[in-house]
C-alpha cells in the first residue's frame, strides 16, 4: 500500500449530492484546494496543512485522514453510510412496528 492511502476511505458528497470516495492524502488535498476561498475556515486550514504535512512525510496519512474528516463533518460532506440506511431499510420491511 502506498504511504500516502487511507486505511479506509472518506465518503463525502460531491457536486449534486453525489457520493466520493477520498482514498488518499492526495485526493484529500485535491478536494481542500479545490474548496471555495469564501467558506474557508480554521478547519479547512487545519486539514490542508495536515495534508500537505502528511505528502512531506512530516505526519502518517491516518493524522491526515481524521482531520480532513473532521473537515467534511463540519461541513455536512459526509456521505451517508449506505449499509446502515439498508439494514434500517429492511428492518422497516420486516417489522410493522419499526417506521
Amino acid at each position: 500500500m502506498k504511504p500516502d492511502m487511507f486505511r479506509q476511505p472518506v465518503s463525502i458528497l460531491v457536486g449534486l449530492g453525489f457520493p466520493a470516495e477520498v482514498r488518499s492524502v492526495m485526493d484529500a488535498y485535491r478536494h481542500l484546494v479545490e474548496w471555495p476561498v469564501s467558506m474557508r475556515d480554521a478547519a479547512h486550514t487545519v486539514a490542508l496543512k495536515a495534508c500537505n504535512a502528511a505528502l512531506c512525510g512530516e505526519i502518517d496519512a491516518e493524522t491526515a485522514r481524521g482531520l480532513f474528516a473532521a473537515f467534511a463533518e463540519k461541513h455536512d460532506l459526509l456521505a451517508p453510510d449506505t449499509n446502515s440506511i439498508a439494514a434500517s431499510r429492511l428492518r422497516r420491511d420486516r417489522d410493522p412496528h419499526v417506521r
